[in-house]
């Protein structure tokens, strides 16, 4: 490596020897990750608007009103080509042939003591900017947010930090990319903590703050200090109304639904396409392009027809269409493996949504006098809540992105009841459903990552109590009397395990005496016991004894040979556990 190169890191490394206190440092990395990831999405923004303005002479958000002039073939070749190259570059240069996301920054925090790929993390981003820059309906804020998270963990490892410290660096940069993108530095800091991090330890919310206010900083001086959607002028609210917005809210909640439910139906069914993974996001870019020759509002991030939408200057007819047409290309793009997030289109939707909720609700009471900008503003964060489960921050997001308090107020309540209906439909959020399709489970992630750290092999109990097939009953009897775990191991003369005798197992047996001389142990045994590796961890360990009801678990070499090589038991196995929740809660507290 170039010396020019190892700099950085060597500057890194020595302010870590110069200052000891944690806090302190932590304070300071985290201004520093902040400004990093203001500079770096501002990047992120610019690179797509480049590749917008290559392939549809459009240089802002409002690609809409370019799009309408642009000619049929353009339209369609643009998405159906740029997913093409879409699909080659996650296929055969990103690890995993995925793209990347906000479900990879929470199982990077939660599993992984906040440790993320900083290449992986540029080359996803180069590959999210190319995807919106040629009009997939995907989000700009998740790729952004995967990326401040990727470079604040390249500062964590370059510095060697504990885990905990790791973890929070990370939350610096999801919060300093979320302010950044919106402009929005409180609901940045909460956001990190409510979907990242899962919790507002004062420890932890600190750098976060200073992170989230870091981005905003460097955002606005380039891109000036203002809302990300205009805000048009509108009458009181009246509490008449929450009535209306509560059903609407309802409505959402099951948009959101069935949303979530189709991009993960579509990755479904693309894994039976006839054709190569990689050419996926190219028929997907197909169908975007046909359903742009209508309806162009759907390309991109779709701000601009958010800020149609939001100003009440779309007839419920071309609400109503942009609406499903954006539904199904978001679910063919994310569901097909252009590289984006959901969080821009889920906006969008709600918008349309509640606009179209609007329309109706107004014309059919004269009374309310929020106007239609109230729904498709209350629409707008109940679709997103719903989808990202992030009630708190969604509503402050609304509230910095519009600077209306007064319709925050209904915003609240709206996100509560959206957020619920998903949950009763699908259980969980769209991160945490991506993560669970993944065979990953965040919940607890902290204490699954120490089940995770520990081997069983380091804990399992290497004195055995076995038999062999051929004894006897009597001697069985005698056995599990002097067995101090009450379980009898059978093996065959090469330590192969066969099967398990309790007490339970000998059934009536074990008072029957006339059958001494006929049973022996081949005949009672329980074949195919719950078995784990020595090389397993923890984790798996427990899962096995969970699924099993068994407190005691037989350790073998491998799963060809079955060779019995130990026992876990339940009770040491959380004894262990406990210890190391102990400890790492004592380093915690000496920050």
């Amino acid at each position: 490596m170039l010396k020019s190169q190892l700099f950085p890191i060597q500057v890194l490394q020595g302010i870590r020897r110069l200052i000891r206190n944690d806090q302190m440092m932590l304070a300071g990395l985290s201004l520093v990750a902040g400004l990093i990831t203001g500079a770096m999405v501002v990047v992120f923004r610019e690179t797509i608007l480049f590749f917008q303005g290559h392939f549809f002479a459009s240089s802002d958000d409002n690609l809409v009103i370019i799009a309408a002039t642009l000619p049929w073939w353009q339209l369609i070749l643009v998405p159906t080509l740029g997913g093409l190259v879409v699909g080659l570059i996650v296929h055969f240069a990103i690890d995993g042939a995925r793209p990347r996301g906000v479900a990879d920054v929470v199982e990077a925090c939660a599993l992984n003591n906040g440790h993320l790929s900083s290449l992986t993390g540029i080359k996803a981003a180069f590959v999210n900017a190319l995807s919106i820059g040629v009009g997939a309906s995907v989000g700009r804020e998740g790729p952004a947010v995967h990326l401040g998270a990727a470079l604040s963990s390249f500062i964590a490892r370059t510095l060697q930090l504990k885990p905990s410290l790791s973890r929070t660096l990370l939350g610096c940069g999801v919060a300093a990319a979320v302010s950044a993108s919106f402009n929005a530095p409180i609901a940045g800091a909460l956001f990190a903590g409510e979907v990242v991090i899962g919790h507002y330890a004062l420890k932890t919310f600190a750098p976060v703050v200073i992170a989230s206010v870091a981005g905003t900083a460097l955002s606005r001086s380039y891109y000036g200090d203002f809302p990300a959607f205009i805000v048009p002028p509108h009458g009181d609210l009246s509490y008449i109304e929450f009535p209306a917005f509560m059903v609407l809210a309802l409505i959402c909640g099951l948009v959101a639904s069935i949303l979530m439910k189709g991009i993960f139906k579509t990755q479904d069914l693309s894994q039976n396409l006839p054709l190569p993974p990689w050419t996926h996001p190219a028929v997907a870019g197909l169908g975007v392009g046909l359903m742009a020759l209508v309806v162009p509002q759907i390309l991109g991030v779709g701000y601009g027809a958010t800020d149609e939408a939001l100003g009440g200057h779309m007839a419920l007819g071309l609400l109503l269409a942009v609406l499903a047409a954006k539904i199904v290309a978001t679910i063919l793009c994310l569901g097909m493996g252009f590289g984006g997030g959901i969080f821009s289109p889920s906006l969008m939707i709600g918008a349309l949504l509640g606009g179209a909720f609007g329309v109706v609700a107004t014309d059919l009471f004269p009374m309310f006098d929020v106007g239609v900008y109230g729904y498709a503003l209350v629409g707008m964060g109940a679709v997103s809540a719903a989808v990202l489960g992030a009630p708190i921050s969604t509503t402050l997001i609304i509230f910095e992105m519009t600077g209306d308090y007064q319709l925050t107020l209904v915003v609240m309540l709206c996100v509560v009841i959206s957020t619920a209906v998903m949950r009763e439909m699908l259980g969980k959020n769209f991160f945490a459903l991506q993560l669970e399709r993944r065979g990953l489970n965040v919940k607890g992630g902290f204490e699954m990552q120490i089940l995770r750290s520990l081997s069983v092999q380091n804990l399992m109990e290497t004195e055995i109590e076995t038999i062999q097939l051929t004894l006897g009953l009597a001697a069985i009897r005698a056995r599990l009397q002097d067995c101090r775990v009450g379980v009898l191991f059978v093996v065959d003369e090469k330590g192969a395990l066969l099967g398990t005798i309790t007490l339970a197992d000998l059934g009536e047996a074990a008072f029957d005496h006339n059958l001494n001389q006929v049973v022996v142990a081949g005949d009672i045994a329980r074949p195919y016991p719950p078995q784990v590796l020595a090389s397993d961890h923890l984790e798996t360990a427990l899962k096995v004894m969970t699924d099993s009801a068994e407190s005691l678990v037989a350790v073998v070499e491998d799963f060809k040979a079955h060779k019995l090589v130990g026992t876990i038991d339940q009770k040491h196995l959380m004894t262990a556990y406990n210890r190391e929740i102990l400890e790492n809660h004592h380093q915690e507290r000496d920050l």
